[in-house]
């Protein structure tokens, strides 16, 4: 069936090892939040003060952003103090967002980390993706999306880093990076 410009309700993934993931969806955001559309933005295991949060806190009432994590990066079979309580309640939160319908384009940003980490569940995020109403696009992003997700979306971007910085000794930066 073709989609016209206004129809909106795609589920959209940004994964691989690549930068870029978060900024795309923020970008999304803007673009989105230019036509007045109405955007929820969920971020797993973050939860450090950011250039994009400054920007969009200016967007607002028409991006509501949300952070659940302690800041610090968590890594495979590292000890993750609290984040489980947190990426489950941000799942609640995802689930009660998408069916209260209220917002044009849902971003869980990183759940696809917290899938990959076992935080959650596939069945969880296939039934997220199942349930979202006709009318809302979802995108999320983040590392280590399952062939089960890629097959079940409409758009997958898959980001390949080909150099980064970051190999060389140069962190983050400000900005740039965050």
């Amino acid at each position: 069936m073709a989609r016209g410009a206004d129809d909106w309700g795609m589920v959209q993934v940004y994964t691989g090892e690549g930068k870029g993931k978060t900024t795309a969806a923020i970008g999304l955001a803007v673009r989105a939040a230019g036509w007045g559309k109405r955007v929820k933005i969920i971020q797993f295991l973050k939860g450090r003060d950011t250039g994009e949060l400054h920007s969009l806190a200016k967007l607002a009432p028409l991006v509501d952003v949300v952070q659940l994590g302690t800041g610090e990066f968590v890594l495979p079979g590292q000890e993750r103090r609290g984040v489980e309580g947190a990426t489950a309640w941000g799942l609640r939160l995802a689930e009660a967002v998408l069916a209260d319908a209220r917002y044009d384009l849902v971003i869980l940003d990183e759940l696809m980390v917290a899938l990959s980490l076992g935080l959650v569940t596939l069945e969880d995020v296939m039934a997220l993706m199942r349930g979202k109403p006709d009318s809302v696009e979802l995108v999320m992003t983040g590392r280590g999306a399952p062939p089960e997700v890629l097959a079940e979306a409409d758009l997958v971007t898959h980001m390949c880093e080909e150099k980064h910085p970051f190999h060389d000794g140069i962190e983050a930066r400000r900005g740039a990076d965050y």
